[in-house]
This record gives structure tokens, sequence and C-alpha cells, in this order.
């Protein structure tokens, strides 16, 4: 928890009390449906929620923004943002109906009343939202296809609206197809643990 605060230290007690409530809620539903590897969940506030975090070093929400996290698994990064953005909504979606009964049982436990879930394919999602946030489920260009429809035309951001990714490793071939529209941002810019030495933060505009 101490690493949140170290990079998020302008936190409510509410948003402390909700971030700290996360490692127990993970670590119990993980004993049952693996959402996290099994290895991994000791080291759930570096490597998922301030990874998750990093998306907002690229952008700040506006309050009343709508954000739909596609792929969300057990509830990443879309979790972290909704304690971090109360005033944004979040759509959390995944494919796999007891990741979602996770992510929606996590957001109902710590309080979140700015997520809501659903069970289905990304393609079945019509709803519209200023931006789609996602954990590295698929290359870009695939993940364009699909979300574009979801892209709101009117903008209320700094940034227009568009898709922000979590990428990790070497990018060059993954970025060409949209490469005039895309910014990276280099986490390890940010934060200074060996993890986010080659993950990044992927914007693409989608313009209409």
């Amino acid at each position: 928890m101490e690493i949140i605060l170290k990079y998020f230290p302008e936190l409510s007690d509410t948003q402390k009390a909700q971030f700290s409530a996360l490692y127990d809620l993970y670590a119990d539903w993980n004993s049952k449906i693996n959402v996290i590897s099994r290895k991994d969940i000791a080291n759930l506030y570096e490597h998922h929620v301030l990874h998750s975090l990093g998306i907002a070093k690229a952008i700040r929400f506006k309050d009343g923004t709508e954000v739909m996290d596609l792929g969300t698994g057990g509830g990443f990064p879309g979790i972290p943002l909704a304690i971090l953005f109360p005033e944004t909504r979040f759509h959390l979606v995944d494919s796999i109906g007891k990741k979602v009964k996770v992510a929606t049982e996590i957001a109902q436990s710590i309080g979140l009343k700015n997520v809501t879930t659903r069970h289905c394919r990304a393609e079945e999602e019509k709803q519209q939202f200023d931006f789609v946030v996602s954990r590295a489920v698929m290359p870009l260009a695939d993940l364009l296809k699909i979300v574009r429809k979801n892209i709101k035309k009117e903008q209320r951001n700094a940034l227009p609206n568009g898709l922000i990714c979590l990428k990790g490793g070497e990018l060059g071939n993954e970025i060409l197809p949209v490469k005039n529209k895309a910014v990276l941002y280099d986490l390890k810019d940010y934060f200074e643990e060996e993890y986010f030495t080659t993950k990044k933060v992927v914007y693409v505009t989608i313009n209409g």
C-alpha cells in the first residue's frame, strides 16, 4: 500500500481505505478463482494496482467522463482507476463470467458507486464512452477495430477521446499501423521500480 501513497500522496481517507482493502479481497477471491497469478498476489500493489494507475500519468479524467475497461479480468485497470477518479464512471467488461463476478464483488465490497460491470464479448458492447482502457488484451490494431464503435464523438477532456492501453516490451511493430495517432508514455519516467522498466501507456486518438 505504501507504494501507492508514494506516487499518489493526495488521496482522501476514503480512497486510502479503499486501496488498503484490495489486498485481502483479492487474496481471498484468488484462493477460489485464479484472477491473478498465485505467485504474483504478493506483488498486487506494484504489479497490478500501481500499474493500472499508470494511466493517470497520461490523463487526469475530468468529472463526468465515461470509460470502458475492456478485458478487465478481475478489475484491472478499472477498479484502481475508479478509486482514483470517483467522479468518473467506469464500465468493466470481460468475456469470462467468473472474472466479472470478482470485479463486481470487489467494487461493491469497497463501496465504489461509479463502477458497472458486464459479462460479454467486446463486440457485443454497444454503449459509447469517452475512452476505452485496456491492459494488453490484444494487439492495438485489433483492439482499435473493435472499440471504434464505442468511442463518443463529443470531447470533454484535455486529450481527444480514444483508446488507452497498458503495454509492455517492444512495441515498434505493433505501433506501426497507428503511428501517426499514437502517443507512448514510458512508465519508468514516473515509477522508479524495476518492474516498470519496459512498461508503457499507449494512447491512440480515435477520430470518428
